[in-house]
C-alpha cells in the first residue's frame, strides 16, 4: 500500500489534516504524520493533535506522496521551515505525489514545486507563480491541490483514487457515505 507523509504544523486547520489521515488510513495506506517538533500541536481552532513523530524522523523520498494541510498558521510554519520545504523536494524530485489543500499550495510554491502548473487553493490566497483555477480540486501531473475545509472530503478521496484506484476510492467514499 501507498506511504503518505503528512505535515502537521502548529496553526494547522484541523478539518483538513484529520480529514486526509483518517481517510487515507481508511484505505489502509500507510500514513504518517510528522509535526516540526516533538508532542502535541494546537490546530488553528484550539484542537491538540499528536503527531506520530517529526520531520527530523522520516525520510520523504522514502513516501509515494507528502500531504500539506492548510491553516494560515500552519502554513506560515511550514514555509518558514526549510526542513519542510526540503521535504516536499525531495518527494517531488522522486517523481512522487505532492497533495496541498487551502493555503497549503503557498507551501508548494515556497519550496518550488508549484510554477507551470495547474492549482487550486483557498480563495483569496494568491499564489504568484500559477493562476488559481476555480475548482473544488485539481489534479496537474502529480499534484492534488484543493479549496479549503469544505473540499477536505473530496480532496483525501481524490488521493486515494490517485494512489489506490477509482475501485478502491469509491470503496472508501460508500463507507463514509460520501
Amino acid at each position: 500500500m501507498p506511504k503518505i507523509l503528512v505535515l502537521l504544523a502548529e496553526g494547522c486547520e484541523e478539518i483538513e489534516a484529520v480529514t486526509a489521515i483518517d481517510v487515507l488510513r481508511r484505505a489502509e495506506f500507510e500514513v504518517t504524520v510528522a509535526g516540526l517538533r516533538t508532542g502535541v500541536i494546537a490546530a488553528s481552532r484550539g484542537v491538540k493533535l499528536a503527531p506520530d513523530t517529526t520531520i527530523d524522523a522520516v525520510k520523504p523520498p522514502d513516501f509515494d506522496a507528502i500531504v500539506v494541510p492548510g491553516g494560515y498558521g500552519g502554513v506560515q510554519n511550514l514555509m518558514g521551515d526549510e526542513r519542510a520545504l526540503d521535504a516536499i523536494r525531495a518527494v517531488h524530485g522522486a517523481g512522487r505525489w505532492v497533495c496541498a489543500i487551502c493555503a497549503g499550495p503557498l507551501v508548494l510554491e515556497k519550496a518550488g514545486v508549484l510554477a507551470g502548473k495547474r492549482a487550486t487553493c483557498y480563495p483569496g490566497v494568491e499564489l504568484t507563480t500559477t493562476p488559481r483555477e476555480n475548482e473544488r480540486v485539481v489534479v496537474d501531473g502529480k499534484l492534488i491541490t484543493s479549496q479549503g475545509p469544505g473540499t477536505s472530503m473530496a480532496f483525501a478521496l481524490e488521493i486515494v483514487k490517485q494512489l489506490g484506484g477509482p475501485a478502491l476510492a469509491q470503496q472508501v467514499a460508500s463507507g463514509l457515505l460520501a
